[in-house]
């Protein structure tokens, strides 16, 4: 979906298929036919974005074969699809019965991480539509916090600079313009905003920016106005924004609260738990693990790393940080100029969620997946955003 910027610019809005499992190239073709397309005519639209999650698998088919990339580009516009951008945070298995920690490998200090990126980027050039020349992709925030030291800090350093001279070539080659965004994520080495500065301006590179997911963003208790302040003043480009919503529980010390958020426990998802306190950010690896006696304060709210659906809050005592998300949006594409140009829906817990909200059939998820770009849709024309057909 594009959105005409009162500036005269394009803002791109997709969703994420990380929600559909999918490993190799086949089956990235087949969640065009059973998901994506069907996404599309339900909201009765000619063209829709998608953020396409490609794994390990599926990205070297894709840049060792150039029929099979013909062949992926041939079926997004023959579906009405187009991708200007891809999800390059998880490598492999992200649909497991189990996920948790494994999300996190490799890291960035690791050479696979720097070589699948690389093959997403030649990907991706080789995907955007004609008349666009910029893509984005979102990846790892450096490494889990507890696998990360100097050395890894140099380590990674040095991968991120090669990938920006191995961008700067595709430039030069192609003349698609393909950025790479830093998604800050609770218990990795850039948590938040804020830490993300120090690393992205030691390499000091405009394609090597960072991606705000409102979700992890509310889940860290930063203030959108204070994140956005201070990537601006660091000269930091807001690459993307995965628009997102985490759990949130005003009162965690209550037992009914704390049965509620106890459903939203599950064992695919690592739900990083977070507590603003006097002394700082208190905070859990995991969701169940904050249930567990005292292993978190409860005197002031919990926010729990879970996306939500954008158009379905939880039922009392829950709820979600939507307003979290619409401060954040004000300000990436509110004011005279937009702060990024591709947004991108990432709900991809559906079949995490409580039983009972699971979606039990394929037809129920298209219909929710279409609601939230449709919530997504009339927050940016609230903002003054015109949809282009």
């Amino acid at each position: 979906m594009r959105f005409r910027h009162p500036d005269g610019s394009t803002v791109h809005l997709a969703y994420c298929t990380n929600v559909h499992p999918a490993e190799t190239l086949d089956g990235v073709l087949a969640q065009l036919r059973d998901h994506c397309e069907p996404v599309r005519r339900r909201l009765g639209r000619d063209r829709l974005g998608i953020g396409l999650w490609l794994a390990k698998d599926a990205a070297h088919a894709l840049v060792t074969d150039p029929s099979a990339l013909r062949r992926l580009r041939t079926e997004l516009d023959r579906r009405g699809l187009e991708v200007v951008t891809l999800n390059g945070f998880p490598y492999e298995g992200f649909g497991a019965e189990e996920v948790k920690y494994r999300v996190y490998k490799p890291d960035w200090t690791d050479p696979e991480r720097l070589e699948h990126t690389t093959a997403l980027a030649r990907v991706l050039a080789g995907l955007l539509p004609d008349d666009v020349t910029e893509g984005s992709i979102s990846t790892l925030p450096l490494a889990w916090r507890t696998a990360y030291d100097k050395q890894g800090a140099e380590t990674a350093r040095t991968a991120l600079l090669t990938l920006a001279q191995r961008l700067d070539a595709l430039r030069e080659l192609t003349g698609r313009d393909i950025r790479i965004g830093l998604e800050p994520e609770p218990g990795c080495t850039v948590e938040t905003t804020g830490d993300a500065i120090a690393p992205l301006t030691a390499i000091g590179h405009d394609r090597i920016g960072i991606c705000v997911d409102t979700c992890h963003l509310a889940t860290s208790f930063e203030d959108p106005h204070t994140a956005m302040d201070t990537l601006a003043e660091a000269g930091v480009t807001v690459v993307k924004s995965q628009l997102s919503a985490a759990l949130h529980a005003e009162h965690p010390h209550l037992p009914d609260v704390r049965e509620a958020l106890a459903a939203f426990d599950e064992p695919r998802f690592l739900h990083q738990t977070r507590t603003a306190t006097a002394a700082g950010l208190r905070g859990t690896d995991d969701l169940g693990e904050a249930l567990k006696g005292d292993a978190l304060p409860d005197a002031a709210p919990w926010r729990a790393h879970f996306h939500v659906p954008l158009h379905a809050a939880p039922a009392a005592p829950l709820t979600s940080t939507l307003p979290v998300l619409k401060a954040a949006l004000t300000r990436l594409v509110g004011g005279a100029h937009p702060l990024t140009r591709h947004l991108e829906v990432e709900t991809y817990t559906w079949q995490a969620l409580p039983p009972e909200l699971r979606p039990r059939a394929r037809s129920q998820l298209v219909d929710g997946i279409a609601a939230e770009l449709t919530l997504a849709r009339d927050l940016l024309t609230d903002l003054g955003l015109k949809e282009l057909p």
